[in-house]
């Protein structure tokens, strides 16, 4: 007889509201991770709770105010629609959890407990297609530490990244492909940056990741966990799908906090330098995102349109995230009935 399994799809998370009372929690829940904001705790206390979130808060908010939806914060509502597309492909209870914010991994856990109180497995998707410590690890490691110290009783398994996974790709193509119908000049893949030194924490080798020459294209166990070599992998398996001549694609790295390196060619001087490349009509498409968001409806939709525009670009679309797109829903729910438990 087949386990009683459960599934839980995890994203990010929103503030409950654009309140900056409820901006300034969110930011001070989300940089206080250590797997974000990677110093000592009284240092990043010190820097969050007494600078970033204080002085930040306000302008988030009024950020959050130009996307939100009235149903809510954009996000939670897409990952709440992927709920129900998926629960309708798959014969478990599909509930979602966010890394910080509402609904959390525990009220998750007590959803799928309440609704099968004899569950004996749970298949976790997190819904970030690459590894990155500031997104995927923490994500994971959260719900196995709440999975650990509320002692269920039922196995938890997690999917692993999928960047490179044929059903993600085929989703993700055929997603863009009726936008190059129209007149464009280049498209740009545009991911959420991580700064260097995470590279370098996350390398299981230490001495490969950004320490090399070509590193993400030479062969090396680093890559199982190397954000920047599974982004360039998810771009060149996208553009090679899709006949994209390499001048007709670029990648840049959106979302940098602070003073330190993060990864490069960063998307806010790109979109300021490709006119004057010639570069007049922009697609922009964001992989490292599988819902519509802040960084994607606000940052790259609006900011980046401006940015791109008063460079003296004249055309400028960015092309939604996945969503709920029926593939993508095909994909997620093959993923999650398939998934053998350890």
């Amino acid at each position: 007889m087949a386990a009683k399994r459960g599934v839980i799809l995890m994203n990010l998370g929103s503030p409950d509201s654009t309140a900056v009372k409820d901006v300034r929690k969110y930011l001070s829940e989300f940089l206080m991770d250590e797997k974000v904001i990677d110093i000592p705790y009284l240092a990043r206390l010190i820097l969050v709770r007494g600078i970033i979130a204080p002085f930040r808060a306000p302008k988030s908010a009024e950020a959050y105010r130009t996307i939100w939806w009235k149903e809510g914060s954009p996000l939670v509502q897409l990952t709440k629609q992927l709920q129900t597309a998926v629960q309708q492909e798959v014969p478990y209870p599909v509930e979602i959890a966010m890394r910080y914010g509402n609904p959390s991994p525990t009220d998750a856990y007590e959803r799928l407990l309440k609704t099968d109180p004899s569950l004996e497995e749970v298949v976790l998707m997190p819904l970030y297609p690459h590894f990155a410590m500031s997104s995927y690890e923490t994500a994971v490691d959260y719900m196995e530490t709440v999975h650990k110290q509320k002692g269920y009783h039922f196995k938890l398994t997690t999917i692993p990244p999928y960047y490179n996974n044929p059903d993600y790709i085929h989703a993700f193509v055929s997603h863009i492909k009726p936008y190059l119908e129209k007149d464009y000049d280049h498209i740009l893949f545009s991911y959420h940056g991580i700064p260097e030194r995470h590279l370098k924490k996350t390398d299981p080798t230490k001495q490969h990741c950004l320490m090399i020459d070509n590193c993400c294209s030479v062969d090396s166990v680093a890559h199982e966990t190397c954000y920047r070599h599974q982004c360039l992998t998810t771009t060149a398996l996208t553009a090679e799908a899709l006949g994209l001549p390499k001048e007709k694609y670029s990648y840049s790295f959106q979302s940098r906090l602070g003073r330190d390196p993060w990864l490069k060619p960063y998307t806010d001087f790109r979109l300021k330098d490709m006119p004057k490349e010639g570069i007049k009509n922009l697609l922009v498409i964001c992989p490292a995102f599988v819902s519509d968001c802040l960084e994607t409806l606000e940052e790259i939709a609006i900011r980046g349109k401006e940015d791109f525009i008063e460079a003296g670009g004249e055309q400028y679309e960015m092309i939604p995230c996945l969503n709920v797109d029926p593939l993508w829903v095909s994909a997620v729910s093959k993923w999650v009935t398939e998934t053998k438990i350890a």
